[in-house]
């Protein structure tokens, strides 16, 4: 036992060792730029509070602009993070080769001592949470914009899904991890629990990791992920999008609910309208909502039975 915790550090250190190096200048065939920490001090003014837009369990995530003028998001991660050196540097191999629309671009970077950042595209609008359950409400998402968000973050999974080989499974699919540009393009981002996928394989034995609602059910029992287990995260979105609710909330109406879905679902069932559902997605198509509910219906078939 001793000795597989000890390959497990010489591992770390041999990877942390490896992102050095190209911090330190051997970076002439890498698709993402090793910057320097006083690069991304300077960047984010000295990592000041103006420039904080964001915190996680991850740590805190910067507003800079480089000195080309560059507008990045600097995620500087916490020495008590829950993203280690492992998810660190799985999320620089995972999408350092990575492009599409509808994904998060990682631009760079940084090893300094403890110190462990991820520079990445800025996107205007911020996390999809912001926008659906922030307490600012000069963000309106209307329903056809919430219908474009659920099909470009179908279009980004499937990317990563299909397209991909390795393909990739997220593992970690929910509001916050979907980023909107200026025009509200949805990107997913934070690949630090993704698994690369092979193609032969149906599933892989591993340690639960996600966000809680978000989990598909065989996954948590059994611990055998496959790329299903981001299908069923996606669905919880869609009903978080269209509903306007958090999975995350436990109150609804004073009664207490654990999976949102239970809430769409029967709403969309009685006929109700997403702005009954209390969101703010202004008019909804005939048939919208029975529309997603099918939709739902098809993802969660033992729960949506009538």
């Amino acid at each position: 036992m001793l000795s597989c915790f000890g390959g497990s550090r010489r591992r770390r250190r041999n990877s942390l060792a490896h992102l050095e190096a190209r911090d330190a200048g051997d970076s002439s065939s890498a698709t993402t730029k090793s910057f320097t920490y006083s690069e991304l001090k300077e960047a984010t003014n000295n990592f000041c509070q103006v420039s904080k837009i964001g915190r996680g369990g991850f740590g805190i995530v910067y507003k800079g602009t480089l000195r080309n003028g560059l507008q990045v998001a600097v995620k500087a991660l916490a020495a008590e993070s829950k993203q280690g050196v492992r998810e660190f540097c799985t999320e620089i191999e995972t999408i350092s080769n990575v492009k599409h629309p509808n994904l998060v671009e990682l631009i760079g970077f940084c090893v300094h001592g403890d110190n462990r950042l991820l520079v990445y595209e800025y996107l205007e609008n911020k996390s999809l949470d912001r926008a659906l359950f922030g307490q600012s409400r000069t963000v309106h998402l209307n329903w056809l914009t919430r219908a474009a968000i659920c099909m470009g973050t179908a279009q980004g999974l499937s990317y990563l899904h299909e397209a991909l080989v390795p393909h990739i499974v997220h593992r970690d699919i929910k509001a916050s991890n979907i980023l909107l540009d200026k025009a509200f393009t949805p990107k997913i981002g934070d690949f630090g629990l993704a698994k690369l996928f092979p193609d032969n394989m149906t599933h892989i034995s591993t340690r639960i990791a996600g966000t809680t609602g978000y989990l598909a059910p065989e996954y948590v029992l059994g611990g055998q992920l496959t790329l299903k287990a981001d299908v069923y995260s996606f669905g919880v979105l869609i009903l978080e999008v269209v509903s306007g609710k958090s999975n995350s909330s436990t109150n609804w109406g004073g009664q207490q609910k654990i999976l949102l879905e239970q809430v769409g679902m029967a709403a969309a069932r009685r006929g109700q309208s997403v702005r009954a559902c209390g969101s703010r997605a202004g008019s909804v198509p005939r048939g919208g909502s029975h529309e997603v509910y099918e939709g739902c219906a098809f993802l969660y078939p033992s729960k949506c039975k009538t």
